[in-house]
């Protein structure tokens, strides 16, 4: 399974989102420090829930990582967020 569809997934499941939005950065930074290849190196996700409404900003994204997972954020060299 590619891991844009796992990110959905597990953020979908997560925060029953009313926008999400799941970008591969990766091309833009071929050759750069954290591409490893693969072409899933880098992400940027834009995702608004009601989950996040009582929620500070670091709370907010710790909230994202932690339904992500070790395993997926593991595998993210670098993942941009836009959380509200």
């Amino acid at each position: 399974m590619r891991l844009e569809q796992q990110i959905r997934e597990r953020l979908e499941s997560a925060f029953q989102p009313t926008v999400l939005e799941v970008r591969n950065d990766s091309a833009r930074h071929a050759g750069h420090a954290g591409d490893d290849g693969s072409g899933e190196s880098h992400w940027h996700v834009r995702i608004e829930a009601d989950a996040f409404k009582p929620m500070g900003r670091v709370e907010r994204h710790r909230a994202v990582h932690k339904a992500l997972g070790p395993d997926l954020v593991g595998r993210i060299h670098a993942l941009g967020l836009d959380v509200a």
